[in-house]
């Protein structure tokens, strides 16, 4: 299975809302929080399945990998007024909020992508921006791009230091025993 796939816009924009609206309560939850819920959401699903939930390109940014079709996804959103942006200060930074004005759609994602968003929510929920930019830089594709260059989503194969989790252990002992190993 390769990493790379067709982009679809659908998955991503509820993807998108769906990780926005966990976030709402997360005083962290501002756009780089979300770029990294992406990015790892997308990464783990490669690293447990051969593929991205989306196929959205990730671009390397200063403060980490970003999906290029966040801006036009997220203005469609607000255009059509399906969310709002939240814009204000937070910590002395500059914070802007996705702020979801319907339900995702989660009937376009599996059950399985919606576990790994889960997961990875759970996983930043608390965290500052900061130290997620600063751990996003450790990831082996942010690390060997250039600056506005695209990250191959192959490059999750790479990871220096993978967190096996319990869906991971469950997924690999289902494809073994589906392939006779």
């Amino acid at each position: 299975m390769g990493a790379e796939m067709a982009y679809d816009e659908r998955k991503f924009t509820e993807l998108l809302l769906y990780v926005a609206k966990r976030l709402e309560d997360d005083p962290e939850g501002g756009a780089v929080k979300v770029n990294k819920a992406l990015w790892w959401a997308e990464t783990a699903c490669v690293r447990m399945y051969g593929r991205p939930i989306t196929g959205a390109k990730y671009q390397k940014l200063k403060h980490g990998p970003a999906p290029r079709a966040l801006l036009p996804v997220r203005n469609g959103l607000i255009e059509r007024g399906e969310a709002a942006l939240a814009e204000g200060w937070y910590r002395g930074y500059r914070q802007d909020r996705l702020v979801p004005k319907r339900e995702p759609d989660l009937s376009v994602l599996s059950k399985e992508e919606i576990e790994i968003a889960d997961q990875v929510i759970e996983t930043i929920r608390g965290r500052t921006a900061a130290e997620l930019s600063a751990e996003s830089h450790t990831e082996m594709g942010w690390r060997i791009v250039a600056v506005g260059e695209n990250i191959p989503m192959s490059t999750a194969y790479l990871a220096d230091d993978v967190t096996v989790t319990p869906a991971m252990t469950e997924h690999a002992k289902r494809l073994a025993e589906r392939l006779g190993l």
